[in-house]
């Protein structure tokens, strides 16, 4: 497993720690905990309508620069 899949899966774990702590009582924590959630949704739900609408994602367009500097 590499870095990167061991600390998403060790956020995703943290995350739903909140959740059982707020769901149990702490209830201070549901609205910070219910952004990130609402951010996700609305990033699938505008990724899926984009793939609903068949419209193709952007492709970066970088132009290449000329590395000569002036002296």
């Amino acid at each position: 497993m590499n870095v990167r899949r061991a600390t998403l899966a060790a956020a995703v774990v943290l995350y739903l720690l909140l959740w059982a702590l707020a769901l149990s009582g702490a209830t201070s924590l549901i609205e910070p905990l219910v952004i990130p959630l609402a951010l996700a949704m609305m990033v699938a739900g505008g990724v899926w309508l984009n793939r609903f609408l068949g419209l193709s994602p952007r492709r970066p367009h970088f132009q290449d620069r000329d590395d000569q500097s002036d002296p």
